[in-house]
């Protein structure tokens, strides 16, 4: 995929971008700048030189070649062993990631139903989903009927976690669009947030990792980084209660 000429003038840094990339290209095609740059250990400058060194315009130019490298050999090499969930982890500690979490329970904590939907594996999480948040006193359902029938008295006052790796499956989004028409508030869970799905929701968690299926349509890309997400909402709703319930207590 790169000039081994071009590759021979590289520093240690630069080289550093390279065999992150090489290693990981499947989750590479999904991050941004500052995430290929944080889990290669160096700046963005440098993911930047390293890009313009590869006869690149810039980052997005990169992707797009990596992308089409992939598509070309029809080879996704499937992820074993735990490189790719740690990868997922790291992408996740910062003070963005946190935010996202924090806004995404706002939403939750003022709703007094929350409906998760989801087809196929994103369906089971999405029943997880609803007794994980029952378990913490959030009013909590779940939808992996894509012809369930949406009205405006079922989601008056409530949110829908839409849960979909592509956020492209056409039943999804059907529904999806139910809430949005009976303005029901839309939080999605994604791997692909320029899909549809996330141009249809009003706040959108979206997750970096290999899509991986088989035959072209069995997906068994990883739920983890989903259930992490979700468990992580959760627990952020339970601190807030605790500390609301904490500055309405008065010690005598």
């Amino acid at each position: 995929m790169f000039d081994a000429r071009r590759l021979s003038k590289l520093n240690a840094l630069e080289s550093s971008v390279h065999n992150y990339i090489i290693k990981n290209i499947n989750a590479v095609i999904y991050m941004t700048i500052r995430e290929l740059a944080d889990n290669s250990g160096v700046s963005t400058a440098t993911v930047l030189r390293f890009c313009k060194k590869m006869d690149f315009k810039g980052y997005s130019e990169l992707k797009a070649s990596m992308k089409l490298h992939l598509h070309k050999n029809s080879t996704l090499l499937i992820p074993h062993g735990a490189e790719e969930i740690l990868t997922f982890f790291k992408s996740i500690r910062n003070d963005e990631f946190d935010a996202l979490i924090e806004h995404a329970a706002e939403y939750i904590r003022n709703a007094e139903r929350v409906f998760f939907v989801g087809a196929g594996s994103s369906g089971t999480l999405g029943r997880y989903g609803a007794r994980f948040f029952s378990n913490i006193g959030k009013f909590s359902n779940h939808i992996d009927d894509p012809y369930y029938p949406v009205s405006t008295d079922m989601v008056q006052s409530s949110v829908a976690v839409i849960l979909s790796v592509s956020g492209e499956t056409p039943e999804i989004l059907k529904l999806a669009r139910q809430f949005v028409i009976h303005k029901c508030k839309v939080v999605s869970i994604t791997s692909n947030p320029n899909s549809t799905l996330a141009k249809l929701s009003d706040f959108i968690i979206p997750y970096h990792v290999s899509r991986i299926l088989i035959d072209n349509e069995y997906d068994i890309t990883t739920q983890v980084p989903v259930i992490f997400i979700l468990e992580s909402i959760g627990r952020k709703l339970v601190v807030n209660n605790v500390s609301e319930l904490s500055r309405g207590v008065t010690f005598l």
